[in-house]
């Protein structure tokens, strides 16, 4: 499915996407889904692809938090810029070494779901018109949420598939 233009394509990809990445990741032996990715992988397995899902929906929830309040949030995270993402996706990283599989995934659906709930209260107009907050840029608040949700589960999916692929 192309990229989502309306609140029912968004909504029914951003979910598609997500059960699937679940399902593949249910669907993984113990043994597998704990074993660690090759190298040149930041996230070194199942556990912290899920982990920095997780993160991204909180600071997602973060900024539409600060930036529906009329305020310019920091975006991606204070201190970090766009260019500066790698090293932002290895302080996740190394924050959530210690979570548990099993915790990461009940914490990834639980955000999921709130990702949602700020779906399901806009309409149509309100998550796909450009500039019609100023904390959104040029962009739309929908844009924020495909890069957030669908996009970043079809990332997930497909680097959790290509690392155990080649183990």
């Amino acid at each position: 499915m192309p990229r989502p233009q309306s609140k029912d394509e968004l909504i029914f990809l951003s979910q598609k996407n997500f059960d699937k990445l679940m399902d593949e990741v249910n669907a993984y032996p113990d043994e597998k889904r704990t074993l660690t990715f090759p190298p040149p992988t930041l996230n070194r397995n199942i556990k912290d692809v899920l982990a920095h899902l997780h993160r991204w929906h909180l600071m997602m929830l973060e900024w539409y938090r600060v930036g529906m309040k009329g305020q310019q949030p920091n975006i991606p995270a204070k201190g970090y810029t766009w260019k500066t993402l790698p090293e932002l996706n290895r302080k996740i990283q190394e924050e959530n070494k210690t979570l548990l599989l099993e915790e990461a995934i009940d914490l990834v659906r639980g955000s999921h779901k709130k990702i949602h709930i700020i779906m399901d209260q806009h309409t149509n107009e309100e998550l796909f018109e450009k500039k019609r907050y100023k904390w959104t840029g040029s962009t739309s608040l929908g844009a924020y949420l495909i890069s957030n949700t669908s996009s970043h589960y079809d990332w997930a999916s497909k680097l959790i598939k290509k690392s155990l692929k080649n183990l």
